[in-house]
């Protein structure tokens, strides 16, 4: 994670484009990649979603679009000084919490 933080920060900074990425504009330019991703299993069905990666077209443009997240993602933490490894621990944590197994198991139901 910080050598692709560190990647991600020098790819920005090469291109002085550190005074566009506020947090507003790197959450939203996350928001616009999400739907980019989102429309790659628009009008898939069920099954055809789960074997996506088997076409090497689609399967392309969904690791592309994934790729895309997870810069913005990355770069947002950074600017917000976030370490994402810990905010996602703490947040399984928290759903462990909320969802205990024997309670949850086999059910979708929100809590």
């Amino acid at each position: 994670m910080d050598e692709l933080t560190s990647r991600v920060r020098a790819f920005a900074e090469e291109r002085d484009w550190q005074q566009f990425h506020t947090p507003k504009n790197l959450a939203m330019a996350l928001a616009g990649e999400v739907g980019e991703l989102i429309a790659e299993f628009q009008w898939l069905t069920p099954e055809h979603s789960a074997v996506v990666m088997s076409d090497p077209n689609a399967g392309s443009r969904v690791k592309a679009e994934m790729g895309d997240v997870m810069i913005y993602l990355t770069r947002l933490a950074d600017v917000l000084g976030v370490d994402l490894i810990e905010a996602a621990l703490t947040k399984l944590e928290d759903s462990a919490r909320r969802y205990p197994v024997d309670q949850a198991h086999g059910s979708a139901v929100k809590r």
